[in-house]
Parts: structure tokens; C-alpha cells; sequence
């Protein structure tokens, strides 16, 4: 027998709560036993039930324990409510209507109008309790008896004696000797009581008197082999089966004929029976215990069932978001490698020294063959324009794919044109066209006034003197000649235009660079009110799991689940992702020394055309000017000398573009990987069934093969182009793919046409069997 539990209240509130986190329906049989133990476990009183089918003599049973005709008794089925008798000092009787109604009334007549059967022999759906206080010594000692209605009668009987049973203590189930134990009685037996954990029982047989002498004995042989086998929880050395003729015992309490009541049996087993109820009280929980095990071995399954069916649900809405957020990451971080790499290399390219190394002489000489603003345009500004394309392109891929802040586009404006002063012309008889002290150029350029061989020679002083390097030149300009002087104001003037343009480039892409981190960035979106509270409701089951097992041993009723040991918590839906960092500082270093050639390639498109968003005037963006000398330029003079508008201009050597260095097809190579992997993420991230990053069917699903012998003959055809066996892989192909563009891009032979048009053919050739076989494996 288990030892007592006092904690009946925490018990009962724990079973009450896992009821309504279950949301059982409140006429459901397992919200009914479970509220009917809970109400038992509050109960101070033992209480004693009697149970059996119709006439069997139940009401019969409890008036002769009684000693008077307390409950109504009829030869047809009478009790028509479960029928609570109390200790009272006076005998009265308490009806409960279910509209809360009390009705109390002296001595028991009432019964016969609430708490029998009616003419239909159906009970009263008005009634909720039926209550009778009677002054029994045996009722004071804090026993209660209960009446039940006959069993297999109707149905709405039978459902109330199986709910009132659970709130039992002590079974007393009485058996009709004429008809012992027939199959109804002994699946009641099964279904209502054992099963339930109710285990108290006590068998009594009515009626054997009515039976002859040789037919008492066989009863009795049948009843003492039916009460060794069922195992009853009874306290040691008493029996469980006994023997009482409720109507002659009845009778003989009547007439006060003690003789009688002990030849009918009902003296033995009163006897037995209080001292089973003293012991009983003495450890109320070993009998009501079983029974909140039995309960509680259906509500836990079944909140573990709930726990798991929405964990289900949560996990499935967040694998299905992981692996969003993981596309999005990755997406993120390859927008951030590109744009990074493209910002490092304008912010290369706009440095100081790399401009002067790559436009100061053409700059220069611009402005001394008057055709500045056409340099500006077809060379300075063309080199602008595609690498401010290559940065912007990359914040307009996280616009498109992350919905965020709509990016700006990056303008760099150019500053004023420079204005220029010239020395006064030396006395020159020669020259006496051009002999006028004070002479100024304007505009974009000097060729109008140096023309002829003067012009010649002030383009090619610019050339020299760069290539002296003037800044280590000791201070000669006595000595030196005019052209030299015009070509060393060309220079500065150049520089200082290079300087400014320098530094409001580098000031206006810092700015940039605080912007873009806005774009390329993005947040894990509002996770919905369904999945929000699914999670509530999860940590709320477990919590009431958790909270069920810990009151269970307490009592120490055993449960073979052990809780939950982590409660899952909402997901934190304003978490953003890791934004995109700054520019490292070394990336962010401007490379002032004259060597800071070597730079890393940009991975950028090409673009055939500048952005009209590009506007170059000069109010459009703030800018930042090196302090200079303003000059004032004059109208130019009028034309007086037939010679002075042809323009003289150095025949120069034509250059060839450069042949890009194998770093630079590596750099083209990569962006175009970059801009093929987030085109994929973006793809999956519309696909309906993205929920880990893949599409559904692609999980356990080989390549896709080939549907004729057409198709059949271009993939052989492929990887023999790819130089692959047919069972490469998808990252084989790319690695080979990877390694024939590197070695025939054509853009490593443009010095040599004829190498060029064969590198195109074979790359089309390249690029058609690295889309089939990419199609193949997808």
C-alpha cells in the first residue's frame, strides 16, 4: 500500500490544468473522470458505493446497514439518482437542481418525487445531487454511502454509476446468487472498475436463501472461486466475498431480532466491513492514488501527442525560414564580396597617385591641343561611369533580393574645367605674330595661341618633362624655354584638376559606403501570430507536463516519461541578420605611394553605356576643391593670321588596349559566378517548397536524364568539349568550365585578331555544353 499523500489539492490542480491545455470537451468521458477524481481527492469523507445491475437489492442493502427504511424500495427499478447518505443529527433530505436550485425537506418522502425512476423509468434531468443526512453512528465516523442506480437498464443509468464510481473508495458489488456473475456483470467488472484502477472491491451475494439447500452449496463453491481470482486490494485477512439476504436482514434490524440479522449474514459483514473503513481512513491514499495513475496515463500520452503535433508544425515554419535567412546570408555575403571588391577598386582608381600615373599627361596635353572637355568626356568620365556602375549594380541585387531601402546611385561629378595663365611671351623676331606680352589662355585649352611648332613643342615638353619626373628637377625656369614653361603650367593645372577631382571622389564614396550598408542588409521578417502562439502553447503544455510528473511523485505514482528539460521560447522576430560590415581598413587605406599599382581586380560587368542617372554637373553633389589661384580669362583674340586656326598636333604613336592579365579574367570569372549564384538563391527563394534550401523534389531525386537519343548525343557531346567522363559530377563541370574560360577567354588575345575569333568560337562551344550538362544535374 502506498504511503499517504496530503498534497490532494496540488495534485488536483495540475490534473485540471493539463484538462484545459488539452481543451478536452467538457462532456467527454475522460474530461468527466478526470474532473470526477479530482473532486474525490478534495473529499474528506470514505466514501462507499454500491454497485449492481436492476433489483439486485442495492437500496435493499444500505437500509438494513441502516436499520430503517431510509432509501425507497420497490420491485421494479426504483433509484433514479445517485444517492449520497450523510451523517446528520436528524434524518432530512438536501435535492440539488442543476439550475442551482437547494430543496431540503425533514425525513426522506422527497426521494419518492426527485429521486426515482418516473413512469418511463427514466431519471429526472433536472436533478444534479440527491443528498440524505441520516443520524448513523457508523455515518459519523466519516463514512458515507452511496445508492446507485441499477446497472443494464438504460443508458443514461448506466453512464452515471460508471462516472460515480471513480469517486469511491470502497466498492461494494452486489451480486443476484440466482443468476451469478453473467457476462454484462463481469465487463462491468473489467471496463468499469479494474481497468480504472479501482481495485477496492467487495462482493456480496443477495438471495441465496431463495435457494435450495444443495444449490446454496454449488453457489457457494462459485463464489469463493470467483473471489480467488479476482485480486482485490483489501487490507490483510479480510475477505472479499460475502454473503448477505438483504430482505430478511432488513426485517430482522425492523424488529430488533439480532438472531435474524446474524443468520442472514448481515451482522458478519458489517463487522468486517468497519474494520476495512478504519484501516482505510487510515491510508485514503493507497485507494484514491491508482486511480489519478490510471487518469493520468491517458492525459500525459496525450499531451505528449499535443507537444509533438505542433512541434512539428513550429519546426516545419522554421526550417522552412532558416533556410530563407540562410539564402538570404549567403546572398548578403556575396553582395557584400562583390560590392566590397568593387568600392575597393574605384576607391583604387580615384586615389591621387593612380590618377596622376594614369590621366595627368593626357590631361595635360588635352588642354594644350584644346580638347579637354572632350578628354573629360570619352576617357575620364567613360572610366568613371563603368566602375560607379559595377559598385551601384551590386546594391540594386540586394534591393531586388532583400526588398529593403532603395539604394542611391553613386555620382561623382567632376570639378570646373581649369583656367589657366600663361607667361609673358619672350621678344622674338621669329615670332612676331605671337610677340604680346601678356598673352592668356582659356577655356579648355592653349592650341589656338601655340600653334605651328610652339604647340609641337609644348605637347611634347609635357611627355619629357613628366618623364623627368619635374618634381625632383631643381628650380630652372630661367633657363628654361617658353614651350617648357607653358607645358609645366599644363601639368600643374592638370594635377590640381586631378587632386580636386581626388579628393571630392574619395569624400563623396565614404558617404557612399554609410548608405549602402543600409541595402545590402536586411531583417528576419515579423514571424506570424499563428506560429507565435503555437510556440505559447507549447512551452504551456510542457510546462503543465512537467508540472503533472513533479505533483505524480510527490505522490509517488510512477510515470515512465521524464519531463521536458529545455521549454522552447518564442523566437525573437526583430533579430536582424548580420549586417554588412564596413570596408576593411585596409581596404579602406588609399594607396598614396607611387607603387600602389598592384590592386586587386574587381569581379564587375561590363557596361556599354553610362547610367543617365549619372548626371555630371557640377551643383549636383557637394564638393571638395584644393584651394587655387582664381584667374581671370579674357575673350580670346580675333583671328588675324590665316595660320592660327589649324591646330598642330603630335603624331602619336597608336597604343593597342592592353591585354588583360589572367588576374583579370579570374576577377570576370568570379562576378559572373557571384551574379549565377544569386540569380539561384533567388530562384529558390520564390519556389513554394523551399523549405531547407532545396527544392522538394530534389532531395533524394537523381539528375535529371536525358529523354532521347538527341539529347543524348549534345550531353556526350559536352563532356567531351569539358575534356569530362560522363560521371562528372556538377562541381567537375564547373571546375572545368572554371578552367577554359582562364585559358581561351578572348579577351587574352585582342592583339591578335585571328587567336581572337578562334578563342570566340571555342567559348560558345564552352559555354553551350556547360549549360546542358548545368541543366543535366539540376
Amino acid at each position: 500500500m502506498q504511503q499517504e499523500y496530503e498534497g490532494y489539492r496540488e495534485l488536483a490542480d495540475s490534473l485540471k490544468s493539463a484538462a484545459v491545455l488539452l481543451n478536452l470537451e467538457r462532456k467527454s468521458q475522460l474530461h468527466q473522470d478526470l474532473i470526477t477524481i479530482c473532486d474525490h481527492l478534495a473529499n474528506p469523507s470514505l466514501r462507499i458505493a454500491v454497485f449492481g445491475p436492476f433489483n439486485h437489492g442495492k437500496s435493499t442493502l444500505i437500509n438494513a446497514m441502516l436499520g430503517n427504511r431510509t432509501l425507497p424500495i420497490d420491485l421494479i427499478p426504483t433509484t433514479g439518482a445517485a444517492i449520497t447518505v450523510k451523517y446528520g443529527t436528524n434524518l432530512r433530505t438536501r435535492i440539488m437542481l442543476v439550475d442551482g436550485t437547494e430543496i431540503y425537506r425533514s425525513g426522506t418522502e422527497i426521494l419518492q418525487q426527485f429521486a426515482i425512476l418516473d413512469g418511463n423509468r427514466q431519471m429526472r434531468k433536472d436533478v444534479a445531487s440527491v443528498e440524505v443526512f441520516c443520524p448513523h453512528s457508523f455515518l459519523e465516523t466519516g463514512v458515507e454511502f452511496v445508492d446507485l442506480p441499477g446497472t443494464n437498464d438504460r443508458e443514461a443509468q448506466d453512464q452515471l454509476v460508471r462516472d460515480r464510481l471513480l469517486n469511491a473508495d470502497l466498492v461494494i458489488q452486489l451480486l443476484d446468487a440466482r443468476k451469478l456473475m453473467t457476462l454484462g456483470e463481469r465487463e462491468n467488472l473489467r471496463d468499469w472498475l479494474l481497468d480504472r484502477g479501482i481495485k477496492t472491491v467487495i462482493f456480496v451475494a443477495n438471495f441465496i436463501n431463495l435457494l435450495e439447500p444443495d444449490e446454496q452449496k454449488q453457489i457457494q463453491n462459485r463464489l469463493l472461486f470467483m473471489a480467488e481470482s479476482f485480486r482485490a486490494e483489501l487490507p490483510p485477512g479480510f475477505s472479499n466475498l460475502y454473503r448477505v439476504d438483504a430482505l430478511p436482514a432488513l426485517r430482522a434490524r425492523l424488529k430488533g431480532d439480532v438472531a435474524a440479522a446474524q443468520s442472514s449474514g448481515l451482522a458478519a459483514f458489517e463487522t468486517a466491513l468497519q474494520n476495512i473503513v478504519e484501516i482505510l481512513q487510515q491510508n485514503r491514499g493507497g485507494v484514491r492514488l491508482p486511480r489519478v495513475q490510471a487518469i493520468a496515463s491517458q492525459i500525459l500520452p496525450l499531451l505528449i501527442a499535443k507537444i509533438y503535433t505542433l512541434a512539428i508544425e513550429i519546426k516545419l515554419f522554421d526550417d522552412k525560414q532558416n533556410a530563407k535567412i540562410e539564402i538570404k546570408q549567403k546572398a548578403a555575403n556575396l553582395i557584400k564580396q562583390g560590392f566590397s571588391t568593387s568600392i575597393f577598386e574605384l576607391r583604387n582608381w580615384i586615389s591621387l597617385p593612380n590618377l596622376l600615373a594614369k590621366y595627368q599627361a593626357d590631361a595635360a596635353m588635352a588642354m594644350a591641343e584644346n580638347s579637354f572637355k572632350a578628354w573629360q568626356v570619352g576617357s575620364l568620365k567613360k572610366d568613371l561611369t563603368e566602375l560607379q556602375l559595377a559598385v551601384v549594380k551590386w546594391l540594386y541585387q540586394a534591393y531586388d533580393f532583400f526588398q529593403g531601402e532603395r539604394p542611391e546611385d553613386l555620382l561623382i561629378p567632376f570639378p570646373n574645367e581649369p583656367e589657366l595663365t600663361l607667361p609673358l611671351k619672350p621678344n622674338n623676331t621669329n615670332n612676331n605674330n605671337l610677340d604680346e606680352p601678356g598673352s592668356i589662355a582659356v577655356g579648355g585649352g592653349i592650341g589656338w595661341l601655340l600653334g605651328g611648332p610652339v604647340g609641337a613643342a609644348v605637347v611634347g615638353s609635357i611627355s619629357y618633362l613628366l618623364n623627368k619626373n619635374i618634381q625632383k628637377q631643381d628650380e630652372q625656369s630661367a633657363k628654361e624655354s617658353y614651350h617648357q614653361q607653358v607645358a609645366k603650367i599644363c601639368i600643374a593645372a592638370a594635377e590640381n584638376y586631378l587632386s580636386r577631382f581626388s579628393s571630392q571622389g574619395l569624400s563623396i564614396l565614404a558617404e557612399y559606403e554609410q548608405k549602402a550598408a543600409k541595402v545590402i542588409h536586411f531583417e528576419v521578417s515579423q514571424e506570424p501570430l499563428e506560429i507565435t502562439k503555437k510556440r505559447e502553447d507549447v512551452q504551456r503544455l510542457q510546462n503543465g507536463f512537467n508540472q503533472l510528473l513533479q505533483e505524480l511523485a510527490k505522490a509517488n505514482i510512477p510515470a515512465k516519461y521524464q519531463p521536458y528539460k529545455e521549454v522552447p521560447k518564442s523566437r525573437n522576430t526583430t533579430k536582424e541578420s548580420s549586417p554588412v560590415n564596413q570596408t576593411t581598413n585596409q581596404q579602406r587605406q588609399e594607396n598614396t605611394a607611387p607603387n600602389a599599382e598592384k590592386k586587386v581586380e574587381l569581379p564587375r560587368q561590363k557596361v556599354s553605356s553610362p547610367s543617365p542617372q549619372q548626371n555630371t554637373a557640377q551643383n549636383t553633389e557637394k564638393k571638395v576643391e584644393l584651394p587655387r589661384q582664381k584667374v581671370s580669362s579674357p575673350p580670346p583674340p580675333k583671328n588675324t593670321a590665316p595660320n592660327t586656326e589649324k591646330k598642330v598636333e603630335l603624331p602619336r604613336q597608336p597604343v593597342s588596349p592592353p591585354s588583360p592579365r589572367p588576374e583579370e579574367v579570374e576577377a570576370k570569372f568570379r562576378n559572373w559566378e557571384l551574379d549565377e549564384e544569386i540569380a539561384r538563391m533567388k530562384a529558390e527563394m520564390r519556389s513554394s517548397g523551399s523549405q531547407t534550401g532545396k527544392q522538394p523534389n530534389q532531395s533524394n531525386k537523381a539528375p535529371n536524364q536525358p529523354n532521347n537519343l538527341v539529347e543524348k548525343d549534345k550531353i556526350t557531346r559536352a563532356y567531351s568539349i569539358l575534356g569530362l567522363q560522363p560521371s562528372a559530377s556538377l562541381a567537375e563541370v564547373k571546375q572545368a568550365y572554371r578552367t577554359l574560360v582562364k585559358k581561351c577567354h578572348p579577351d587574352l588575345f585582342v592583339n591578335q585578331p585571328q587567336l581572337q575569333k578562334q578563342a570566340q568560337e571555342k567559348m560558345r562551344s564552352v559555354n553551350e555544353a556547360y549549360t546542358i550538362l548545368s541543366a543535366k544535374n539540376n
